[in-house]
């Protein structure tokens, strides 16, 4: 995806939209915005004009042309052109919109293809991209994130929001795959920007991964999760020996490498049991079990869930978005 040197490989092997909602939004005052759809994450760049996001918890930030906003759900925030401004639109789970009263908004604001808002020749236009429920997204990339995130847009050195900006209203054969893949490489672009700035915590295995010996012990981890690692065997690959690794990667990371492997074996295991059919067995294989009561129950002592439970509720909270 990136090459395998660079250091957000491992974790963002993860964001894979699949399906995501995309669209550009055309504004002109007075408008707001509250999002309600409990999105896993959802970015937004500015194309022209000025956006205030206003979460329910913290800071409004005023965004200008070229920023970008990360917000991670389920929280709501809203979006408009100025605080004071209430609430005109609701969008609830499934992208559903409607007025705050609930009447259904879809139709009347609708603008062309993947285009929305209150005016063609808006003050404002952006574009946003929502990642679905079922999408893959590690949650040790979501823990990583602020609930909202903004990078200003001198700081992302990308031809990706003009280009996403051109692509979101094509209406051709495949278009939904080319724009899933747009965004995923933008979010890429904004996470790299965001995490060398001195404002981003960044978490301790972010920086582990460019340590020579931690960071090839890690890639091992996330790109081969299902070979049957021990702490002597990854030391053995990165070429230092069994307790050297341990008392770096420890320290560096956070946890002992073997309790990071399992993490990541569970984390995977969790998108796959929400995102496809396969069956548990054929999960546990995958991420490095050696059968389906093995992963049961270690998903089961570290999640509190079955592997079962966890899909059924999964694809519960799909149901009942509308």
């Amino acid at each position: 995806m990136l090459g395998g040197m660079d250091a957000l490989t491992g974790l963002l092997d993860g964001p894979r939209a699949r399906e995501a909602f995309l669209l550009r939004a055309m504004l002109s005052p007075p408008w707001s915005v509250r999002i309600e759809d409990r999105a896993p994450l959802s970015l937004t760049a500015v194309v022209r004009g000025e956006i205030w996001v206003i979460p329910d918890r913290g800071e409004a930030v005023l965004l200008r042309p070229g920023d970008v906003a990360i917000t991670r759900g389920p929280d709501p925030c809203t979006f408009a052109d100025d605080p004071a401004t209430p609430p005109q639109v609701i969008v609830h789970p499934g992208q559903r919109c409607t007025s705050p009263e609930g009447e259904d908004l879809s139709e009347a604001m609708t603008l062309g293809v993947r285009s929305w808002g209150n005016d063609p020749d808006g003050q404002v236009v952006m574009l946003v991209g929502t990642y679905q429920p079922h999408s893959e997204i590690s949650h040790r990339l979501l823990r990583a994130l602020p609930a909202l995130l903004v990078l200003p847009g001198e700081s992302l050195d990308s031809p990706l929001v003009p280009l996403l900006g051109q692509e979101i209203v094509k209406d051709e054969p495949g278009q939904e795959v080319v724009l899933d893949r747009l965004l995923d490489l933008l979010l890429i672009a904004v996470l790299r920007a965001w995490f060398s700035r001195p404002e981003a915590e960044t978490p301790a295995w972010y920086h582990a991964l460019g340590d020579p010996v931690v960071g090839r012990a890690l890639r091992l981890i996330h790109t081969h999760p299902a070979r049957p690692w021990t702490v002597a065997g990854l030391a053995a690959e990165v070429g230092v020996s069994r307790a050297a690794l341990a008392r770096s990667f420890t320290s560096l990371v956070g946890e002992p490498p073997m309790a990071y492997l399992t993490d990541w074996r569970l984390t995977l295991a969790a998108d796959l049991l929400r995102g496809s059919d396969a069956t548990v067995g054929a999960v546990a294989a995958r991420v490095g079990y050696g059968s389906a009561f093995a992963l049961s129950t270690a998903f089961k002592r570290v999640r509190g869930v079955s592997p079962q439970e966890h899909r059924r509720n999964a694809g519960a909270e799909l149901i009942s978005s509308p």
